[in-house]
Protein backbone atom coordinates (compact mmCIF):
# COMPACT_ATOMS: atom_id res chain seq x y z
CA UNK A 1 0.00 0.00 0.00
CA UNK A 2 1.15 3.51 -0.85
CA UNK A 3 0.01 6.57 1.06
CA UNK A 4 0.96 10.02 -0.12
CA UNK A 5 0.27 13.45 1.31
CA UNK A 6 0.33 16.25 -1.24
CA UNK A 7 0.62 19.50 0.65
CA UNK A 8 1.04 23.17 -0.16
CA UNK A 9 4.03 24.87 1.44
CA UNK A 10 7.13 23.85 3.34
CA UNK A 11 7.19 22.61 6.89
CA UNK A 12 9.44 24.93 8.90
CA UNK A 13 8.83 24.11 12.55
CA UNK A 14 11.19 21.50 13.95
CA UNK A 15 8.62 20.13 16.41
CA UNK A 16 6.11 19.41 13.60
CA UNK A 17 8.85 17.75 11.54
CA UNK A 18 9.79 15.54 14.50
CA UNK A 19 6.20 14.50 15.18
CA UNK A 20 5.52 13.68 11.55
CA UNK A 21 8.81 11.80 11.27
CA UNK A 22 7.84 9.66 14.26
CA UNK A 23 4.48 8.68 12.77
CA UNK A 24 6.03 8.18 9.33
CA UNK A 25 8.50 5.75 10.92
CA UNK A 26 5.66 3.90 12.65
CA UNK A 27 3.69 3.78 9.39
CA UNK A 28 6.61 2.17 7.54
CA UNK A 29 5.55 -1.27 8.78
CA UNK A 30 2.14 -0.86 7.11
CA UNK A 31 2.76 1.13 3.94
CA UNK A 32 5.07 3.23 1.85
CA UNK A 33 4.43 6.73 3.18
CA UNK A 34 5.57 9.92 1.51
CA UNK A 35 4.93 13.64 1.70
CA UNK A 36 5.10 15.71 -1.47
CA UNK A 37 5.34 19.45 -0.94
CA UNK A 38 4.34 21.89 -3.66
CA UNK A 39 5.23 25.59 -3.41
CA UNK A 40 2.63 27.96 -2.11
CA UNK A 41 1.78 30.93 -4.28
CA UNK A 42 3.20 34.15 -2.88
CA UNK A 43 0.47 36.72 -2.40
CA UNK A 44 -0.14 39.91 -0.42
CA UNK A 45 -2.24 39.80 2.75
CA UNK A 46 -5.35 41.35 1.25
CA UNK A 47 -6.56 39.89 -2.03
CA UNK A 48 -9.58 40.48 -4.19
CA UNK A 49 -11.82 37.50 -4.92
CA UNK A 50 -10.29 37.24 -8.41
CA UNK A 51 -6.76 37.26 -6.98
CA UNK A 52 -7.72 34.58 -4.42
CA UNK A 53 -9.14 32.42 -7.20
CA UNK A 54 -5.94 32.87 -9.20
CA UNK A 55 -3.74 31.86 -6.24
CA UNK A 56 -5.89 28.78 -5.57
CA UNK A 57 -5.85 27.84 -9.26
CA UNK A 58 -2.03 28.01 -9.45
CA UNK A 59 -1.64 25.96 -6.28
CA UNK A 60 -4.30 23.57 -7.59
CA UNK A 61 -2.35 22.99 -10.80
CA UNK A 62 0.74 22.16 -8.77
CA UNK A 63 -1.25 19.73 -6.62
CA UNK A 64 -2.89 18.01 -9.59
CA UNK A 65 0.49 17.52 -11.27
CA UNK A 66 1.46 15.26 -8.34
CA UNK A 67 -1.63 13.01 -8.53
CA UNK A 68 -1.79 9.99 -10.83
CA UNK A 69 -5.01 8.68 -12.37
CA UNK A 70 -5.06 5.45 -10.34
CA UNK A 71 -4.79 7.19 -6.96
CA UNK A 72 -7.78 7.39 -4.64
CA UNK A 73 -7.82 11.00 -3.46
CA UNK A 74 -8.98 12.45 -0.16
CA UNK A 75 -9.25 16.25 -0.17
CA UNK A 76 -9.11 17.80 3.28
CA UNK A 77 -11.88 20.38 3.38
CA UNK A 78 -13.80 21.98 6.23
CA UNK A 79 -17.07 21.13 4.50
CA UNK A 80 -16.02 17.54 3.82
CA UNK A 81 -17.49 14.52 5.57
CA UNK A 82 -16.48 14.05 9.18
CA UNK A 83 -15.57 10.52 10.22
CA UNK A 84 -14.72 8.90 13.51
CA UNK A 85 -11.33 7.22 13.76
CA UNK A 86 -13.08 3.84 13.54
CA UNK A 87 -15.02 4.86 10.41
CA UNK A 88 -11.83 6.15 8.82
CA UNK A 89 -10.02 2.90 9.61
CA UNK A 90 -12.83 0.82 8.09
CA UNK A 91 -12.83 3.02 4.99
CA UNK A 92 -9.10 2.51 4.47
CA UNK A 93 -9.48 -1.23 5.02
CA UNK A 94 -12.39 -1.39 2.54
CA UNK A 95 -10.51 0.64 -0.07
CA UNK A 96 -7.53 -1.70 0.06
CA UNK A 97 -9.80 -4.74 -0.03
CA UNK A 98 -11.39 -3.45 -3.24
CA UNK A 99 -8.16 -2.70 -5.06
CA UNK A 100 -7.19 0.83 -4.06
CA UNK A 101 -3.57 0.48 -3.02
CA UNK A 102 -2.61 4.11 -3.72
CA UNK A 103 -4.23 6.62 -1.37
CA UNK A 104 -3.47 10.32 -1.64
CA UNK A 105 -4.44 13.00 0.85
CA UNK A 106 -4.39 16.66 -0.21
CA UNK A 107 -3.94 19.60 2.15
CA UNK A 108 -4.31 22.98 0.49
CA UNK A 109 -2.75 26.31 1.26
CA UNK A 110 -4.11 29.11 3.43
CA UNK A 111 -6.93 29.87 0.98
CA UNK A 112 -8.07 26.27 0.65
CA UNK A 113 -8.30 24.01 -2.38
CA UNK A 114 -9.12 24.98 -5.94
CA UNK A 115 -12.41 23.68 -7.36
CA UNK A 116 -10.42 21.53 -9.82
CA UNK A 117 -8.73 19.71 -6.93
CA UNK A 118 -12.04 19.15 -5.14
CA UNK A 119 -13.51 17.83 -8.39
CA UNK A 120 -10.59 15.38 -8.81
CA UNK A 121 -10.96 14.11 -5.25
CA UNK A 122 -12.81 10.86 -4.75
CA UNK A 123 -13.99 12.09 -1.37
CA UNK A 124 -13.63 15.05 0.95
CA UNK A 125 -12.72 14.59 4.59
CA UNK A 126 -13.10 17.06 7.41
CA UNK A 127 -11.48 17.06 10.81
CA UNK A 128 -14.12 19.46 12.09
CA UNK A 129 -15.01 23.05 11.46
CA UNK A 130 -11.92 24.42 13.14
CA UNK A 131 -9.41 26.22 10.97
CA UNK A 132 -6.00 24.72 11.66
CA UNK A 133 -2.57 25.70 10.33
CA UNK A 134 -1.71 23.31 7.51
CA UNK A 135 1.53 22.39 9.31
CA UNK A 136 -0.47 21.14 12.30
CA UNK A 137 -2.98 19.44 10.02
CA UNK A 138 -0.16 17.41 8.48
CA UNK A 139 0.75 16.07 11.91
CA UNK A 140 -2.88 15.35 12.87
CA UNK A 141 -3.55 13.61 9.56
CA UNK A 142 -0.40 11.50 9.77
CA UNK A 143 -1.34 10.40 13.29
CA UNK A 144 -4.89 9.52 12.21
CA UNK A 145 -3.60 7.42 9.32
CA UNK A 146 -1.35 5.57 11.76
CA UNK A 147 -4.28 5.21 14.18
CA UNK A 148 -6.40 3.71 11.37
CA UNK A 149 -3.80 1.01 10.75
CA UNK A 150 -3.58 0.30 14.48
CA UNK A 151 -7.38 0.02 14.75
CA UNK A 152 -7.42 -2.37 11.79
CA UNK A 153 -4.70 -4.43 13.46
CA UNK A 154 -6.69 -4.62 16.71
CA UNK A 155 -3.95 -2.83 18.64
CA UNK A 156 -4.61 -1.20 22.02
CA UNK A 157 -2.99 2.03 20.70
CA UNK A 158 -6.40 3.41 19.87
CA UNK A 159 -7.77 3.23 23.40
Amino acid sequence: MNIKLVVVGKLKEKYFKQGIAEYAKRLSRFCKFQIVEVPDEKAPESLSNAEMAQVMQKEGQRILSKIKDREYVYALAILGKERSSEEFAKEIKDLTTYGHSDLTFVIGGSLGLAPEVLKRADTQISFGRFTLPHQLMRLVLTEQIYRAFMINEGSPYHK
